[in-house]
């Protein structure tokens, strides 16, 4: 049976060894840190059962330490160690989420007990997620990760969209997880008994694209040697989701619109009006309303379509959710390519924050595989990755700047620029606006205000 992991956070040498002699006897497995600071790099680092975590400690308080670990993994078990004066600190702290108090000195008996307690807590709050997650469907809430605002409200819209039977489109970078989007939301309605059928446009060629969508009948065109069934058929009663429409020839576009409308088509080289009942969900990484302008997508089909939008966020506007799907994927590739479980290191992970994943969430998940693949360590440290990675920062924002012939963007490499220096002092201070105001020298309001302006949670 494995052994529970506890992280003590104390900056009394004394206290902090002569916890860690009692959990240690008790059979636990033990990791002692001398301040919150530290204790914060420890969590990104690796998973445990139970935190315990004195108030009181310099750099980085009881206080910042449990809200970070909660805001990292809402299912942390927290402990907080007080002195008698400070007991009303340790109940507003259990208002966020700690589990108990327990106050200096500490007595032997009542440190195991509240141990125990806690840890029992969270066993029976990991059973319970295991049992709903069995119940859940395959493409539940489950395989979309983030706890940072802007995926929460996208969580939040997603349950109140799968309810509907509205047309859906997703906009968002690719790499961003909108077919993972579509899934959720037909999963979780009432068509989740019916197919879910995908088509890439921008992938099928269009002169095949139209026989695919609506399908055609025998003798149609050359090589048509049997009726075949379109992509609307196969997915009656379910939901089609049409990625990349913005790829979608206009021809193609008014053939979509009338099923919008009137539920009905004919197949490729036939005469039978054939009738769907389907949920249509689209995605594209345009501008739609750009290319209405330049006559490449039809606005009468933009309005049938944006009915509900939903703008999933890039990568780098939701750093804070990088640790959580990091740790996801290295756990998930160590299981697949029965590899040893494996760790990275706080240097490691500071870099994959910094960095501005062009190819969003998808670069990440194929950097991750490649790292199990390849690193026979059980750590993964900063210089196991790709140059791109390591040499961000002096890359994308050197000191001095050339001067293209065709020159350049001057407010996306200004806001490029801003965004980074915001992200990284909140970085600096774990989260905390009005110290990263500080060093950045801004006042709270006006940090605040930019934050909001570029999505900067």
């Amino acid at each position: 049976m494995r052994r529970a992991r506890i992280l003590i956070a104390e900056d009394d040498e004394l206290n902090r060894e002569n916890l860690r002699e009692l959990l240690e006897t008790g059979g636990y497995d033990v990791r002692a840190v001398e301040d919150g600071q530290a204790a914060m790099a420890a969590v990104l680092e690796e998973k445990y059962d139970l935190i315990i975590t004195d108030l009181k400690m310099p750099n980085v308080d009881g206080l910042k330490l449990l809200k970070y670990a909660i805001d990292l993994n809402p299912e942390s078990t927290v402990i907080m160690v007080t002195g008698y004066g400070s007991v009303d600190t340790a109940v507003e702290a259990m208002k966020f989420g700690a589990f108990d108090y327990i106050t200096k000195p500490l007595k032997d008996d009542l440190v195991k007990l509240t141990v125990e307690r806690a840890l029992s807590f969270a066993r029976l709050k990991e059973e319970n997620t295991s049992l709903k997650g069995q119940l859940r469907r395959k493409y539940d809430f489950g395989n979309m990760i983030g706890y940072s605002d802007n995926m929460k409200q996208i969580f939040d819209t997603i349950e109140k969209v799968a309810a509907s039977d509205s047309t859906v489109i997703i906009y968002g970078e690719s790499g961003t997880g909108k077919e993972l989007v579509a899934k959720a939301i037909h999963f979780n309605s009432e068509r989740s008994n019916y197919p879910l059928v995908a088509v890439n446009c921008g992938a099928i060629p269009e002169e095949l694209l139209e026989s695919e969508l609506f399908g055609h009948e025998k003798g149609a065109f050359t090589g048509a040697t049997r009726s075949r069934m379109g992509r609307f058929e196969l997915a009656h009663g379910g939901t089609i989701f049409l990625d990349e429409i913005g790829d979608m020839s206009p021809a193609l576009q008014v053939k979509v619109l009338r099923v919008l409308q009137e539920k009905q088509f004919e197949r490729i080289g036939g005469v039978k009006t054939i009738q769907v009942d389907v949920r249509i969900i689209a995605a594209t990484n345009q501008d739609l309303e750009q290319a209405i302008t330049e006559k490449r997508f039809r606005e009468d089909l933009f309005y049938r379509l944006n009915v509900i939008p939903i703008h999933l966020p890039p990568l780098r506007e939701r750093k804070v959710d990088i640790p959580i799907l990091a740790n996801h994927f290295l756990n998930k590739f160590c299981k697949m390519k029965r590899r040893s479980e494996k760790r990275i290191s706080p240097e490691c992970m500071n870099l994959l924050i910094r960095y501005a994943w062009p190819g969003n969430v998808r670069e990440l998940e194929n950097l991750i595989e490649m790292l199990v693949v390849m690193k026979e360590d059980d750590e993964i440290g900063g210089g196991d990755l790709p140059g791109k990675i390591l040499n961000a920062d002096s890359r994308d924002y050197p000191h001095q700047i050339e001067l293209p012939v065709e020159g350049l963007n001057f407010n996306d490499l200004v806001d490029k620029f801003e965004r980074d220096l915001l992200s990284k002092a909140l970085l600096r201070t774990g989260g905390a606006k009005k110290k990263a105001a500080e060093l950045l020298n801004l006042n709270r309001t006006t940090f605040v205000e930019k934050l909001k302006r570029f999505k900067i949670n």
